[in-house]
């Protein structure tokens, strides 16, 4: 098979990020002909339609790397029921000027963590909303809402024993999805 470059993009800048651990924990459950490679969204300006003409440089990468990958793993964390405007920004950014998405028919994958009981189901929602109007083919199922608990890490950065089998299956899945659509 054919090894795939997936864009990450995590929805958080915390350093200490749950998000954050999770896309990387998540990178050891796949083949390893895959390349994961994690996009800095922290020094992007704001989005401003004004700049369409000449994106700024973060801008351009961005939305570089996600055109030349194969798919797009998106890790959310879920702000006021929705996902955090870092996230919402590189969106914009990358998605314009219309007519121009990096995203168009991109495979993609959403899942993410968060201390409320819910997870993240509010903001997957939302993103899943934009990723349809993008023309995203999106993995549908299983969906992924990870309320951050003891032991869904281990001590050594992976997925905690309890939550391995369903997240390995999920990534299984999305690896699958992301062959099947990549073009």
């Amino acid at each position: 098979m054919a090894s795939l470059t997936i864009a990450v993009l995590v929805g958080s800048l915390r350093r200490e990020s749950f998000n954050l651990r999770l896309a990387e924990a998540l990178t050891r459950l796949a083949p390893h002909d895959i390349e994961f490679q994690r996009q800095r969204l922290d020094d992007l300006p704001l989005y401003n339609q004004d700049d369409d003409d000449d994106q700024p440089e973060p801008a351009r990468r961005l939305k570089q790397a996600i055109s030349a990958a194969d798919g797009v793993l998106f890790v959310t964390p879920e702000y006021n029921r929705s996902i955090p405007g870092v996230l919402k920004n590189a969106i914009d950014h990358a998605s314009r000027p219309y007519g121009q998405s990096a995203f168009a028919g991109k495979p993609a994958g959403v899942l993410g963590i968060s201390i409320g009981a819910i997870g993240t189901a509010c903001a997957q929602q939302h993103l899943r909303t934009m990723l349809a109007y993008l023309d995203m083919p999106t993995l549908g199922q299983p969906e992924v809402f990870l309320q951050a608990k003891d032991g869904l890490f281990d001590d050594d950065g992976g997925i905690g024993k309890d939550s391995r089998e369903f997240l390995q299956g999920w990534m299984d899945r999305y690896v699958a999805w992301v062959r099947a659509h990549a073009s």
